[in-house]
């Protein structure tokens, strides 16, 4: 099983790999397709932003997972834990 710091490296590295693919701009993508991306991206902030501090890693490596996969062409779905 991998460290809680791992864990969130992994999601951080996700995070910039979409935000670089965002800044590119080098083609169009289906608003249904960015709508989604955007959905799981704040839903994966909104829980990790909990005033409490209790937040599910899991969740959050699904919600940002799902973003990643729906936007780099469903090429691979990302396993983040084991």
């Amino acid at each position: 099983m991998q460290t809680k710091e791992m864990r969130l490296r992994r999601i951080q590295h996700l995070a910039h790999e979409i935000m670089d693919e965002m800044n590119r701009g080098n083609e169009q993508r289906q608003f249904e397709t960015l709508n989604l991306a955007i959905d799981n991206l704040s839903r994966a902030i909104g829980d990790l932003a909990d005033p409490f501090g209790s937040y599910s890693l899991e969740y959050i490596e699904g919600k940002v997972g799902n973003a990643h996969y729906l936007l780099f062409k469903n090429e691979k779905k990302v396993k983040l834990h084991y």
